[in-house]
Formats: structure tokens, C-alpha cells, sequence
């Protein structure tokens, strides 16, 4: 058998060493259009930023390594440039001299991955704008810093990728502007954690731009002139655009392959595309996602190594091995702060028009009474009818990988709020609590479904009438350092022995700092006769971020 692999990174290379591994006898060949292979491309931005150091160490490959290892014929700075499905070939063309050649196939796997979008806009092809996707983009991004002794950068795009280099950047000294043309950081987030984390950014001194876009660049001098649609104008010494990526369809389009409805190739769940001999992994592909039903792209290099893994064995064995999808799970660091998601946000669970309730815990990282114990913050979404948990978002100091990690096994595994609560995990006062945030997420949501607890959401007080009751009732050294408009204070100490200040007959809705004490002060006064009465889904804290990102006044 001849297998031909087109791309050499993360989905192309996990292939090809899965095929050597079933078959020992294959001929393998993989072509890849740059000049390196099977390298870390989630680490470039610490490499720039000078967190990883050797330049050698992004390299978990070279061609003549894998070719040693591995008995693969790789073919680098060779681009393949046309299909013959009907003839089963590939047609390349070796960049360094031009010569076009044909190679044939038994079974062909493309790992063309993403490009960097570019829009057209004007002077975007001046010196000095950079987009980071590969090798050669960092070692050009990094010696453009030194040579020019660049002092203002502007990255536009706060996605994964841009929060990473404005990050690297800030930490190489420089001042760092962040451009956003959507009015929150990382998309696939919802609001209310994203908010906590750009009050975050903001305090590391970023110029963090939100419901902003770049009209367009000139030169003045050895600076950057970049046009905002706002009419205002921006300098900076580089500007990197991290405004996203597209799949690169080119081959597959021009081969005649099915393209789906998220324009990137369609493959079934055996990885194949509409010609049987024909397969696909990795940022090209697009896939149902298991939760809303919708065909989606993921650009992750976790799915794409194990859609390499699962593609070798169906190439090899005939279809054995089912691809069941990706949940997106995704972490990114922001200074000191780590946030993370799997699933799929509110916000993207309301456009499918699926039922959710969303719950918001604050928790420690490990026990309170352990030196250095951070607060983590846990926002999940969850089936009304059965419970199954559709989502979890993580942000935190310490700890957020961890649970971020357990969250997502359960979505994955269609598992519900009873699996929270009764998760059993490694407990000792340096690591957890004896109750997890895994744990107290779950009992929250417990609590929400039994209708033991009645929430309401930080956006939703503009909806609370004169006539209703806005309570606070943490301790009142914390009130006077700062509250919601109109609300009065009775701690929930206290209440019991207060009840008769609050009238019976109105709408009650309850905030403390975090939620807990909201908790048992709507269970002290449910229990006493009280009927309407709803505690802020993650507190004051958490209404505090969210309205100061949105410009409202606070107290």
C-alpha cells in the first residue's frame, strides 16, 4: 500500500506515525509546504515572549528524525498543488526549484490546516504586520523586535492566540494596545466570564480596545499609523493581527470533495471524505459538534493528533474506529490568571434554541486554611429536564486546569449534575477542598433543578421594580465598601431576628459577595412564610466585573 499525507504538522504527522506503526511495510510519504514539521505550534508565543528559550525545543520532529524513526519519505518545502481523484494522484512542486511532479496514492489523508484571515484592508501589507501561524512567522516576529528595537505594539484580535502574545509582548517590556471588534475577549466564552478576565488584563496595564475594528494602516516613518473605525488613530512600532483563521479547502475544493455547511471538507465518522479514498483530520475538517448537532471547525491541536490516530487506524484496518467530535475544550493563561471552557457557551446554546440553566460558584483552589488558596470561578450550563451538563467555564489563579479537565470529561460523557455532586477526588488541604469546586458547582445546580433555590442573573437587576426588595446581606464593613444601588443591608446574621423588617408581600431579590450567603438567607426566609424571594447567580463580585466592562456605574 502508498499512503500520501498532505501537511506535516499536528493532524498530518500524528498520522503518518500511527500508519507506520499498523504497517510496517507501507510506503508513506508526506508532503508539507514549509520548511519544518511536526513542530509545537501552541508554544510560538512563548517563544517570542522568551519563556521558552532554545528554539530547538519546538521542534518534537525534524524531517530527518522522522524519516530515521519512522521509514517516512518526507518531503519538505514541497507544496502539493492539484488532486486526480479519478487517477489517484497528487501533483507537486518543490518550491526550491520549481519542479512539478506527479506521485500516485492508494489512500490519500490531507492535513492542509487553517490560514490566518487577512482582510483587504488598506496598507495591511505594510512592514511591520505580522500574522503568527507558523515557524518562519515567529523567527520574522522575532527578529523584527530586536532589529527595530520595538517599543508599542498593537495586536488586533483577542482570541486564544492574540491574549497569548499580548501577554509575551507585555512581558518583553513593550506596551501593549489589544484591539477587540466584538465587545468581549475570547468568543467561545460567555460574557460574564470574560468580563472578570479583562478587569484582569486591564490591571496588567494592557490597552485592551473592545467593540473596536482597524479601518486600515499607513507608514510614517519607521511607525505604524493604524485607523480605528472610531475616527481615532493609533501608533505602534509592529502590529500583529490575530483576527482568526479559515480552513484551507483549496485542494479539496479544486478535487471536487463535498464541502460542508461550515465550509470547511466534510468528512463522515470515519474521517472520510466523499471520495473513499480520501480522508481528512485536523483544522481543515469541519465535524457535528455532540452537543448542538451543528457542523463545526475545531482549531485544536488536541482533536487534531487524535483525529490522526483514529484516521491511521481506518486507513489501515477498513473503517474501524468511529470519530465522535470535539466539545472545543480550550485553556488559555492571561498574566496570572488561567481561563478555560468546554462545551458549548450560553450564548451559543441560545442560538441553537437549547434549553439551559446557567449557575455561577465561586470557590478556593484548595483548602482556605492552606497558605496561598485562590479563588476559582466556575460558571456552568445544564439541562433543565435531565440535568446532563452542556457546558462549564472556568477562570482562576490556580487549579482551573484541573477541573477544567474533569468538566469536560463529563460533557463529553453526556453526564449530569448528579455526577458533580458525587465525583470523588483526591483531597488533601495543599490540592482541594473536602468538597471540590467541582463538587459545589454541582450542588448549586442540584439545589436550582429541585427548585430549593431561585436565582436571578447580574443582567437582570434593571428588571427589578421600586416596589421590589433588593437585599444585601453581607456583613456591613462589606456594604459600605461598596453595594447595588437601592439595596438594603441586614446580614444574614442577623436575619433571623430581623425578619420583621422585610415585608412578606414583595418580590425579594438577595445578594452577598460570592452566593453562599445569598443561599442561606433565601432558605431562612422561604421557610419563614417568605414567597419570592431570588439570590444573584455569583454575587456581587461577579455583577461588579460584568457592569464595570459594560460601563454602568457602580457603587
Amino acid at each position: 500500500m502508498k499512503y500520501i499525507i498532505v501537511g506535516a504538522v499536528a493532524g498530518g504527522a500524528s498520522t503518518a506515525a500511527r500508519l507506520r506503526r499498523l504497517d510496517e511495510h507501507a510506503e508513506i510519504i508526506i508532503f508539507e509546504k514549509g520548511e519544518y514539521i511536526s513542530y509545537a505550534n501552541c508554544g510560538l508565543p512563548y517563544y517570542i515572549g522568551d519563556v521558552i528559550k532554545d528554539r530547538n525545543k519546538l521542534f518534537v520532529q525534524t524531517a530527518a528524525s522522522f524519516n530515521q524513526r519512522f521509514n517516512i519519505d518526507v518531503r519538505i518545502t514541497t507544496e502539493v498543488t492539484a488532486i486526480d481523484p479519478l487517477k489517484k494522484t497528487v501533483t507537486a512542486r518543490k518550491q526550491a526549484t520549481g519542479e512539478v511532479y506527479e506521485e500516485t496514492y492508494d489512500k490519500l489523508i490531507l492535513s492542509p490546516g487553517a490560514e490566518p484571515l487577512r482582510p483587504p484592508l488598506p496598507g495591511i501589507n505594510l512592514e511591520g504586520i505580522f500574522t503568527l501561524r507558523n515557524v518562519n512567522d515567529t523567527d520574522y516576529i522575532k527578529n523584527y523586535i530586536q532589529q527595530k528595537q520595538v517599543k508599542k505594539v498593537l495586536v488586533i484580535g483577542a482570541g486564544f492566540i492574540g491574549l497569548e502574545m499580548a501577554e509575551n509582548f507585555h512581558d518583553l517590556g513593550l506596551g501593549v494596545t489589544l484591539i477587540e471588534m466584538g465587545n468581549q475577549i475570547l468568543a467561545p466564552v460567555d460574557f460574564p466570564v470574560a468580563a472578570m478576565v479583562q478587569q484582569h488584563i486591564r490591571s496588567k496595564g494592557v490597552n485592551l480596545r473592545l467593540s473596536t475594528a482597524v479601518t486600515g494602516f499607513t507608514k510614517n516613518g519607521e511607525s505604524l499609523e493604524v485607523s480605528l473605525n472610531n475616527g481615532e488613530t493609533l501608533i505602534a512600532d509592529m502590529v500583529l493581527l490575530s483576527i482568526g483563521v479559515r480552513p484551507d479547502t483549496r485542494l479539496a475544493v479544486a478535487a471536487g470533495l463535498k464541502i460542508g455547511n461550515a465550509r470547511g471538507i466534510w468528512v463522515n465518522d470515519y474521517l472520510q471524505t466523499s471520495d473513499p479514498d480520501i480522508y481528512a483530520v485536523g483544522d481543515a475538517i469541519e465535524f457535528e459538534n455532540p452537543i448542538t448537532g451543528q457542523s463545526l471547525i475545531t482549531y485544536l491541536a488536541g482533536p487534531a493528533n487524535k483525529q490522526g490516530r483514529i484516521c491511521a487506524n481506518n486507513v489501515v484496518l477498513g473503517n474501524v474506529h468511529k470519530y465522535k467530535g470535539a466539545i472545543n475544550t480550550a485553556i488559555v493563561k492571561v498574566f496570572d490568571m488561567t481561563v478555560a471552557t468546554a462545551g458549548t457557551a450560553a450564548k451559543h446554546l441560545k442560538a441553537a434554541n437549547i434549553n439551559h440553566i446557567v449557575s455561577t460558584t465561586h470557590s478556593g483552589s484548595h483548602a482556605a486554611y492552606y497558605p496561598d488558596a485562590k479563588q476559582m470561578t466556575i460558571q456552568i450550563a445544564f439541562s433543565p429536564d435531565d440535568g446532563r451538563l452542556l457546558s462549564a467555564q472556568v477562570a482562576g489563579y490556580d487549579g482551573v486546569d484541573k477541573r477544567i479537565d474533569i468538566l469536560s470529561s463529563f460533557i463529553t460523557q453526556h453526564q449530569t449534575i448528579d455526577e458533580l455532586i458525587s465525583f470523588e477526588h483526591a483531597y488533601a488541604p495543599p490540592y482541594s477542598s473536602a468538597k471540590d469546586p467541582v463538587n459545589m458547582a454541582g450542588f448549586v445546580a442540584e439545589n436550582i433543578l429541585l427548585k430549593r433555590l431561585r436565582i436571578f442573573y447580574w443582567n437582570e437587576l434593571t428588571n427589578i421594580k421600586s416596589t421590589d426588595i433588593l437585599l444585601d446581606v453581607r456583613r456591613k464593613d462589606e456594604y459600605d465598601a461598596g453595594k447595588i444601588e437601592q439595596a438594603i443591608n441586614v446580614p444574614v446574621d442577623e436575619l433571623r431576628s430581623r425578619l420583621d423588617e422585610i415585608p412578606k408581600d414583595k418580590n425579594i431579590f438577595i445578594y452577598c459577595e460570592a452566593g453562599l450567603r445569598g443561599y442561606l438567607a433565601q432558605r431562612i426566609l422561604v421557610q419563614s412564610g417568605f414567597k419570592n424571594v431570588s439570590n444573584l447567580s455569583g454575587g456581587y463580585q461577579l455583577w461588579r466585573a460584568c457592569t464595570a466592562e459594560t460601563g454602568q456605574p457602580v457603587n
